[in-house]
């Protein structure tokens, strides 16, 4: 008997339902080769709701989403709509009420030749960083003091527990033994100068390394990791960082593997409702265009799929990405790709 899943959809602004169109018809020909079903809803969370309603993201709704086995989300942004609003009240809103405490970016060239490095190979850029998702900076937690005048102070907290920290490293360790690769895992800090934040990160790093003997452990400040990612990005393997620092190395991995168009994301509760997105934004520019480039949006949904348990339909779906980056595509970015945004998207279905 086939198993059966409920994904929740959330096609979001600009070019999200584009890209989540070609997901989705991607992920009904990959369930009928291995076999299993799935049923899903759409729902409206964006700029569009929130300029005809001013509502972002209610309880009800966080309390509908646990229902469901995972959530493929296109995209957030609306360019009518003033920065950080859906971001807090959407993005934020339900990677923290979900619990959602790990981020992973896989970083892996599937075409040397879109590599802006010079001279790498497709196993030189293969790593994964693993972010702290629900704390750190983006936690909220800060003030004003005496806003508006000449003495005006404004405090942004670095929030981390014992609790938080710990899990997320843990989640590190088993996937970098899980990935099975190098077996190597970096904790990517700023110790020397962040040091009670980093002090908790560095000293639960350490302790937790013992119970995995297995895995070998090395430390870099992430203003090397960056210059090292450009320089020897084969030095990687498994990367382990804060909200704040993971979500800026995650972008210049993105550019790394070839650009925002082939880098997919996780929002990860190991024991609940995970979310999967391509991270390059809503792209409004392109909207309606059809030229953007919808594979970061398939690759999240192959991520969807081996989180769910249906580890051979994703790698199917990874396959044919990296054929068809290999032997079709001019380029990755929008409108330079040598196809349209849905033509991609039948040249995945195609080669599965």
């Amino acid at each position: 008997m086939s198993k059966s899943y409920k994904i929740a959809v959330i096609p979001g602004d600009g070019t999200g339902p584009e890209v989540v169109n070609e997901g989705l018809k991607v992920l009904g020909a990959v369930s009928e080769k291995v076999g299993f079903k799935y049923e899903t809803k759409n729902y409206d969370f964006g700029g569009e709701r929130y300029l005809k309603t001013g509502k972002t993201l209610e309880d009800k709704d966080i309390q509908e989403m646990n229902q469901y086995s995972a959530i493929f989300l296109g995209a957030i942004g609306h360019p009518d709509v003033k920065p950080g609003i859906l971001e807090t009240g959407i993005l934020l809103k339900l990677r923290f009420s979900l619990d959602q405490y790990i981020n992973l970016r896989p970083v892996r060239l599937y075409n040397p030749a879109f590599c802006p490095l010079k001279d790498k190979k497709a196993e030189d850029v293969d790593f994964v960083v693993v972010r702290e998702n629900s704390e750190g900076l983006y936690k909220g937690m800060g003030e004003f003091q005496k806003k508006g005048t000449k003495d005006e102070v404004a405090i942004q907290i670095s929030y981390n527990t014992r609790k938080g920290v710990e899990r997320c490293i843990r989640y590190a360790f088993d996937f970098c033994r899980k990935r099975n690769r190098r077996k190597k895992l970096t904790l990517c800090g700023k110790t020397n100068v962040l040091t009670f934040a980093w002090d908790l990160w560095e000293r639960t790093f350490n302790e937790v390394a013992k119970e995995y003997p297995d895995i070998t452990t090395d430390y870099a400040h992430v203003d090397a990791t960056t210059m090292w990612f450009v320089k020897n990005p084969e030095w990687f393997d498994v990367i382990v960082t804060d909200n704040m620092f993971g979500d800026i190395i995650t972008d210049l991995g993105a550019m790394v593997q070839g650009g925002m168009g082939i880098a997919a994301g996780g929002n990860i509760n190991p024991v609940g409702v995970s979310m999967f997105e391509p991270i390059g934004g809503s792209a409004p520019k392109y909207t309606g265009k059809n030229v953007i480039n919808p594979l970061a949006a398939i690759c999240a949904v192959s991520m969807l799929l081996v989180e769910i348990g249906e580890e051979k339909a994703g790698k199917m779906v990874e396959d044919s990405v990296i054929k068809i980056t290999q032997t079709k595509l001019k380029s990755l970015a929008a409108g330079k790709m040598g196809y349209s945004t849905s033509e991609v998207g039948d040249l995945v279905v195609k080669n599965l």
